[in-house]
């Protein structure tokens, strides 16, 4: 039996939040729960799992079960109002400070841009949201709400850290960048389905951590970077938080001359800490890498080999022809 408790002391207590949920699953059924409390999700709305971060699990449950968003249908939400305008702090490119800056979502450009006075009437960046990628990273940024953007700035991709005190707000902030990119889609692929262009909105990195790395004469030292797999981009970072990649390698299907494999070319001269090599072999060059663990190297190699296994979209191809060399020639 659910006792009537105050919404106050639900927001209050954790615990209390916990016991009401599990009482309601309990009573009625996980299918009859989402039936009522999940009948009228958007379809870019982000469903978290439990693997995802605390605030996305969060305030996926209390969207639902305290403030009732998607119990009917209604003719739009707060996600879809066309224009989100406020403020994130955000970290300096240089100096790595935190600073208040205003942010302002545009369905009707297809833009995010970024202020750096609030009354500032020029922005300092112009986004266009088809080049957006957005994560949460809390760790990374040392914020339980930290969110890392990605975008595409002249071929090279360009990282924004930002965070909201307010979990509500910064998770409001990262569907309604899943609401616009799903907007822009439809106007730019009418024929296809909901389905067909869900997964083309934020996703996750398919693997982040330190690599050791050489140069392209494979004769330099071997350094430790940081690696971030973002779909079929591979971005190597000095450090984790820098705001732009100092290198990045397109990895296309197996079938046009793509593959990973353990180890490294024979006479190759390994000087760096860490033994357990990895060799990328793409149709202008080798990369050779090293791990500081074989269950670290085997878990790239998986990543790796599940991107060049498959299938390459069209737009896909156009990213090959256009970028993969300036990317790979990127890299030092």
């Amino acid at each position: 039996m659910i006792l009537p408790i105050k919404e106050q002391k639900w927001r209050k207590n954790p615990f209390l939040s916990a016991f009401i949920i599990f009482s309601f699953m309990a009573e009625n059924g996980n299918e009859a729960m989402k039936g009522k409390y999940e009948s009228a999700v958007p379809v870019y709305y982000y469903k978290p799992t439990h693997r995802d971060c605390q605030v996305l699990r969060e305030q996926w449950i209390r969207a639902k079960y305290e403030r009732k968003e998607f119990c009917e249908a209604v003719n739009s939400f707060r996600y879809e109002e066309g224009t989100r305008d406020g403020v994130l702090m955000k970290r300096g490119r240089d100096n790595g400070q935190f600073l208040s800056r205003r942010f302002v979502l545009s369905e009707r450009e297809g833009t995010l841009k970024y202020f750096t006075k609030y009354d500032a009437k020029e922005p300092k960046a112009v986004i266009k949201v088809d080049t957006i990628n957005a994560t949460f990273q809390p760790e990374k940024i040392g914020n339980p709400n930290g969110l890392q953007i990605t975008y595409l700035k002249d071929y090279s991709t360009r990282n924004i850290f930002v965070y909201h005190e307010n979990g509500k707000e910064i998770v409001d902030w990262f569907n309604s960048i899943r609401a616009v990119q799903l907007h822009y889609l439809k106007v730019a692929f009418p024929g296809a389905t909901d389905a067909e262009l869900v997964p083309k909105l934020t996703r996750n990195f398919l693997k982040e951590g330190h690599m050791e790395k050489t140069g392209p004469k494979q004769t330099e030292g071997f350094k430790k970077r940081w690696f971030t797999l973002d779909h079929r981009r591979l971005m190597y970072f000095k450090d984790p938080l820098d705001a732009f990649a100092k290198g990045e390698v397109f990895l296309g299907n197996r079938d046009h001359g793509y593959s990973a494999s353990a180890g490294l070319p024979p006479g190759t001269h390994c000087n760096g800490a860490w033994q357990h090599g990895i060799t990328i072999v793409t149709p202008d060059r080798c990369f050779l890498f090293t791990c500081e663990t074989e269950s670290d190297q085997q878990d790239w190699l998986k990543h790796f080999n599940d991107v060049m296994s498959a299938q390459m979209s069209p737009q896909e191809f156009t990213s090959e022809d256009s970028e993969c060399r300036l990317w790979q020639l990127v890299i030092p």
